[in-house]
């Protein structure tokens, strides 16, 4: 695997609380995203890298590993200073994942809300995966025959059932998200096969940080699934659900999710 070589993120700095906090995105939106929880959690202040591709960041180039650009950026990112919490949301939660087995000691806690690592769904439930793959056939089938803007209305679709018609979105949101969306592809054997190896012995098993597995009440079938199949593997999580909420609950729903982080960041 191979990192982009001189990627630099654009990163964005939300609140001025005393405690420091790494928040790491989901595809197709950038730092920003989090100013609703950043609000909601004012002791906090929240360092939020863009991915490659997304927000203000350079360009993925397409030939490097993008899994293990975005990890060595967000790693990068971490503050020097001691240990800080980690906010992860959908992809962002994955690369919080691969931090917290990676660098347990760069972490004084791990919040993972609905991680699309269908690796362990696949294991655990597989037939939620043939579920999702149904779901998921417009979006493929877009990307696939390079129809990009297509494609970010479909995946837009899939994981924001309850967003705003595409068509109502200001333009250069759906440019954003149409360039955010090119990424996809490259994520899949992370996701799917555990590229990263987290489901290996002594991966998820021996982590220690202090961990809050989060989803929306109406999640996927394949993210219940993901979140009930990491409870069982984290010795130190505990997990919540946002009621009423979807895959986007850090912006639907900021102060319901606040509150859960708010009470890790009460015992870590």
């Amino acid at each position: 695997m191979t990192v982009q070589q001189g990627f630099a993120p654009h990163i964005a700095t939300l609140g001025d609380g005393p405690r420091q906090a790494l928040a790491l995105h989901c595809t197709m939106a950038f730092g920003g995203a989090w100013a609703g929880i950043s609000k909601a959690l004012p002791e906090l202040t929240l360092i939020a890298p863009d991915m490659p591709s997304h927000g203000r960041s350079p360009d993925w180039d397409g030939q490097s590993d993008f899994a293990e650009t975005t990890f060595a950026a967000s790693l990068a990112a971490l503050p020097d200073d001691g240990p800080v919490d980690v906010i992860g949301h959908s992809f962002g939660a994955v690369i919080g994942l691969m931090l917290a087995i990676a660098h347990p000691e760069r972490l004084r806690s791990l919040t993972v809300i609905e991680p699309v690592f269908f690796a362990v769904a696949q294991n655990d439930a597989p037939e939620t995966l043939a579920q999702h793959a149904v779901s998921a056939k417009p979006f493929n089938d877009a990307i696939q025959s390079g129809a990009f803007e297509k494609a970010a209305r479909a995946f837009n679709r899939m994981w924001s059932s309850d967003a705003p018609a595409w068509d109502s979105l200001p333009e250069r949101t759906r440019a954003a998200m149409t360039r955010g969306v090119q990424v996809v592809p490259d994520t899949q054997s992370l996701l799917f096969d555990d590229t990263a190896g987290l489901l290996a012995p002594g991966a998820l098993d021996a982590c220690s940080v202090p961990t809050l597995v989060l989803r929306g009440e109406d999640a996927h079938a394949a993210i219940i699934a993901t979140h009930d199949g990491l409870l069982a593997r984290l010795p130190n999580a505990t997990g919540a659900v946002i009621k009423g909420a979807g895959h986007m609950a850090p912006i639907s729903h900021p102060a319901e999710v606040a509150t859960e982080i708010g009470a890790l960041l009460g015992r870590s």
